[in-house]
């Protein structure tokens, strides 16, 4: 084998080669927007930023029951250890539809680069950058006519699972900092099985690790707070951006880092309210790839209870 064709990175995600070809060893295929048969949603792709090629799908629940009224907004970042995943792929998509159907909410699902081509902060940029966007519409003048005419602005959350957790606790302490939009807050954050690392060391931890220092060439390592927000030095959690947060978790490697994320919290002197809600028996992201079992339903119940403040 010639060296330029030698392997210099390589996991069960992704497999990279000094010649600098890359291989997704899970790859994402491409579905295209539709209206779901079963479910009623609607959906349909933006440009957000061309010069980056951000972009986005955007959902829309059946509004036979509720025409008039404003719906929650959900911005969502989909999970992939920062280097996989696609907001257009069908687990995503299949994931989606029944979610915005049962929360009866509109959806950004933002499709951010990905690393290594575009190593972070780029996943954290693009993502700040789709938040802006979507709140840009507040005043019913931004160039999507479903955010402009049925997004509750008062009623804002970020969602993610997995690296979408992570992003969408990174995003949530940048709006403690700087503004989202004219007037716009974030009410709360949902992150499903959040990818947290702590200096725990195990078998599955330090193989996360090595993806998070190809994803993050910078990183100073676990002591890094975009991966672990528990770090000594890492800025205080006090200053988290939004009022609600709900952490869901499974029985997975990343189970303890969720759990200390959420006591770290909650004794940082934040003033919102935590939650937790865990699933017995079910390994990461097991909603994504079972969406109708009955477990994942009882999650998207809990999300949904979360939405709604009940």
């Amino acid at each position: 084998m010639a060296s330029t064709d030698e392997i210099e990175f390589d996991s069960r995600f992704i497999r990279i080669y000094k010649s600098g070809l890359i291989q997704r060893l899970i790859p994402s295929d491409f579905v295209q927007p539709s209206i779901d048969p079963e479910t009623r949603v609607s959906s349909k792709d933006m440009t957000i930023n061309p010069q980056t090629s951000l972009s986005a799908r955007i959902y829309l629940p059946n509004l036979a029951h509720s025409p008039s009224s404003r719906l929650p907004l959900i911005i969502y970042y989909h999970g992939g250890a920062f280097c996989l995943g696609s907001a257009f792929s069908s687990f995503t998509h299949n994931y989606l539809n029944p979610l915005v159907a049962q929360l009866n909410i509109v959806l950004v699902s933002v499709s951010y680069r990905l690393a290594p081509e575009h190593p972070i902060p780029a996943a954290y940029d693009d993502s700040w950058e789709a938040l802006k966007w979507a709140a840009a519409h507040v005043n019913g003048e931004g160039p999507d006519d479903w955010l402009s005419a049925h997004a509750d602005f008062d009623r804002l959350f970020l969602a993610g699972d997995s690296a979408g957790g992570n992003i969408a606790h990174n995003v949530a302490m940048r709006a403690g900092t700087e503004r989202v939009g004219d007037g716009v807050e974030i009410e709360g954050s949902v992150m499903i099985h959040p990818y947290f690392l702590e200096g725990k060391k195990s078998n599955s931890t330090e193989d996360m690790e090595k993806m998070w220092r190809m994803t993050c060439p910078s990183t100073t390592g676990l002591d890094d707070h975009r991966i672990n927000p528990m770090a000594q030095m890492a800025p205080t959690l006090m200053g988290l951006g939004c009022r609600r947060v709900l952490v869901c978790l499974g029985e997975d490697f990343l189970r303890e880092g969720g759990r200390s994320y959420c006591e770290r919290l909650m004794e940082s002197g934040w003033e919102g309210e935590g939650e937790v809600f865990e699933t017995k028996g079910e390994g990461h992201a097991f909603h994504v790839f079972d969406v109708g079992s009955e477990k994942a339903i009882a999650q998207t119940r809990k999300i949904s209870d979360f939405i709604n403040g009940i």
